[in-house]
């Protein structure tokens, strides 16, 4: 459950530890009386409680057994402040010990400690900004790469929102007629124009299933593009896997067979995030847990978007290339993960260059292949993937901002575009009027969900635990 909102709350605003500077925010009716009660200003006369809104004010923060820091004061009126609410942000040293004594003293003086997320949960309860919007601010703060950021400062600035606030309007236009409709039922009186109103739900349907669509390509963006480094045992694998994130990361053995699990991490290369996944090498399995590992790695095949193909140059043909590329396309399935329309890209990576006395027999064939030669025991050449991979994606432009990179989001527009389609199928089917106002309020519903115009203390707890606290 919601805790009282009525209370003034308190936590630290910037990262954990010590630093050059820490930010306490307070946020409440009694923030600027509170805070007035333990700071001592360095100008005379000042006063926080009466204090503009948007200012700062220099001075010393303690009790009467002496001072603890000295400390800058920035004071925030309602509705001039993050929360919409009478707040200060105490700015001190980064001393972790002057953090908690600080925060020890608001707690004093009467407020409680906030909890996660809190501080944007009353933005939203006081309009700062919608659900998706506040939800938004998360994934900013999350952001690791340019185009997660940029998809996060979008949706926070209302774009997403906006457009579904804009496919909701338009459906409450004609439920308010056949609303109406009900109220006149025993005169058969028709408000509506049935016409008109399975043309709109089928633009609307139309407009929800893209958004719908969206999703495979607004996650990738916000988690990473997946990467999956595949081929048969000891060609290399998990030394690339290596030598590219700069780490060992990855168990390396000139046993085959030794990567029985996925190994994942995560690096940003220009404006992209990729998440590489080491798998399992491809051969009939030797044992139960190794079953497993490589049926783990057919299944972060079917998922990725971008295959890097890793053989041993010294001992791989390009027919045998060509059978595993046909045996591996088997087990592919629709459960992509990427933008749709977007193929998956193999790069061909012909690795241990450094056992070649000469160039291999089909050297032209791998050109033509257009694979990359490394040593990734000596690092050579892999500068050269990186490259590669941010030109497999090139395509990937942030251009439409009405993106869905939120499950809960991509559920909800589901559920819509279900209800939709059963009042779709309930107009051609001449169902009654009552009847159909279920399904198009079932949409309603769906897509209030999403902004916040419809919620619960439950949605909204889930929501805003995950945030963290001082946010």
């Amino acid at each position: 459950m919601l805790k009282n909102q009525e209370d003034t709350i308190c936590a630290l605003a910037t990262a954990p530890g010590s630093g050059a500077i820490a930010v306490i925010r307070v946020s409440g009716e009694e923030s600027l009386s509170l805070c007035e009660s333990v700071f001592t200003p360095k100008k005379k006369g000042v006063r926080i409680s009466e204090a503009d809104t948007h200012t700062i004010h220099f001075g010393t923060i303690g009790t009467d057994e002496g001072m603890l820091d000295e400390v800058l004061v920035s004071v925030f009126r309602k509705p001039h402040s993050y929360t919409g609410e009478e707040a200060v942000e105490i700015s001190c040293h980064g001393s972790e010990y002057i953090q908690q004594k600080i925060i020890e003293l608001m707690i004093q003086e009467g407020a409680r400690l906030a909890e996660p997320g809190e501080f944007t949960l009353r933005a939203f309860l006081n309009g700062k900004f919608d659900l998706s919007q506040a939800e938004a601010v998360a994934d900013l703060i999350a952001a690791s790469s340019k185009y997660s950021h940029d998809l996060a400062l979008e949706q926070m600035r209302g774009g997403f929102s906006g457009k579904i606030m804009e496919l909701r309007a338009r459906l409450v236009n004609f439920t308010s007629l056949i609303e109406l409709e009900l109220d006149f039922s025993e005169e058969d009186l028709e408000f509506a124009n049935r016409e008109e109103l399975l043309k709109l739900l089928k633009t609307l349907g139309a407009e929800i299933t893209s958004l719908i669509s969206s999703f495979s390509y607004g996650n990738v963006i916000k988690t990473g593009i997946p990467v999956a480094i595949i081929g048969k045992p000891n060609v290399g694998k998990s030394t690339l896997l290596n030598a590219i994130l700069n780490e060992e990361r990855a168990i390396v053995s000139e046993i085959p067979g030794t990567t029985r699990d996925t190994v994942e991490d995560t690096i940003v290369i220009g404006n992209y995030s990729f998440r590489f996944i080491d798998t399992a090498g491809l051969r009939k399995s030797r044992g139960k847990i190794e079953t497993i590992g490589i049926g783990r790695t057919y299944e972060k095949i079917s998922q990725a978007g971008i295959i890097l193909y890793v053989f041993d140059v010294s001992t791989t043909g390009c027919s045998e290339i060509r059978n595993d590329l046909a045996e591996f396309k088997k087990h592919l399935t629709a459960a992509e993960t990427v933008r749709p329309g977007m193929e998956k890209r193999f790069i061909f990576i012909a690795n241990k260059t450094d056992l070649l006395i000469e160039a291999p027999k089909h050297f032209s064939d791998f050109v033509e292949m257009d694979c990359i030669f490394i040593s990734a025991k000596r690092k050579e050449n892999i500068n050269l993937i990186p490259e590669k991979l941010v030109e497999a994606v090139k395509d990937l432009q942030l251009q439409d901002r009405n993106i869905v990179s939120n499950v809960r989001h991509y559920e909800a527009l589901n559920k819509a575009s279900e209800s939709i389609d059963a009042v779709i199928s309930g107009l051609k089917n001449n169902l009654p009027t009552d009847l159909l106002t279920i399904d198009i309020r079932n949409a309603l519903f769906h897509l209030g969900e999403i902004t916040g115009e419809i919620t619960t203390d439950e949605i909204l707890g889930n929501i805003f635990a995950n945030f963290c606290v001082g946010k």
